[in-house]
């Protein structure tokens, strides 16, 4: 029951992220600085978008992560999806560039660090940093912050010079929080390997038992 908990607590972290992000009209990386730009250039909702534009990332999941970990991170896209969905029913209110990105980003980070503690991700370069720490050890801050820096550099022609400076300095500050607890990240996922290989082990000699 822990786990699922987790997983809404890293998803409703990482949504206030979002709309702090949103309301100070600057983007992020990934998936989500993707979707937030193509919003803000064609005026459409970010749930809807980020939800479609995470699917391609799905299919790689499934062959290079397994089931588990697809179905967890779908049900966290989907579940952030609806978190920041229900910014339409917030006041209206808007937030310094510089405060928004150093805010948002932090909590981006936090967010990000309890999904990938928990198997999940929320989609786009969140699986290939897991998929290169799982099978060659590299840090998933920056390989995200790699990534994300691209999504930003590119959406700098939708929020402007100076918005998309502060979005990379989000993207940074997101970087260093998950770099801070990559060794956290690696050591859960090693426990949780090791717990699977022990159940498995157990429910053979329970078998043959």
């Amino acid at each position: 029951m822990r786990k699922p908990i987790d997983i809404f607590l890293g998803c409703l972290v990482t949504s206030i992220g979002v709309i702090l992000l949103k309301h100070a009209n600057i983007v992020t990386g990934g998936t989500a600085g993707l979707s937030l730009s193509v919003a803000y250039l064609f005026n459409l909702p970010f749930a809807v978008i980020f939800f479609l534009v995470n699917i391609p990332f799905y299919i790689f999941s499934v062959f290079r992560m397994g089931w588990k970990f697809t179905l967890n991170t779908v049900v966290s896209v989907s579940i952030l999806t609806l978190l920041t969905e229900m910014d339409q029913w917030l006041p209206h209110f808007s937030l310094p560039i510089w405060i928004g990105s150093i805010l948002g980003g932090f909590m981006i980070g936090i967010g990000l660090t309890i999904l990938f503690m928990n198997g999940a991700s929320l989609g786009g370069a969140n699986i290939l940093a897991l998929y290169l720490q799982k099978r060659f050890q590299f840090n998933p801050g920056k390989v995200n912050f790699l990534f994300d820096a691209v999504v930003v550099l590119s959406s700098i022609y939708a929020v402007g010079l100076v918005r998309g400076l502060c979005s990379i300095l989000s993207i940074a500050v997101t970087a260093k929080v998950i770099s801070y607890f990559k060794n956290d990240i690696a050591n859960k996922s090693k426990t949780a390997k090791r717990n699977g290989i022990f159940s498995i082990k157990t429910a053979k000699s329970e078998a043959v038992g």
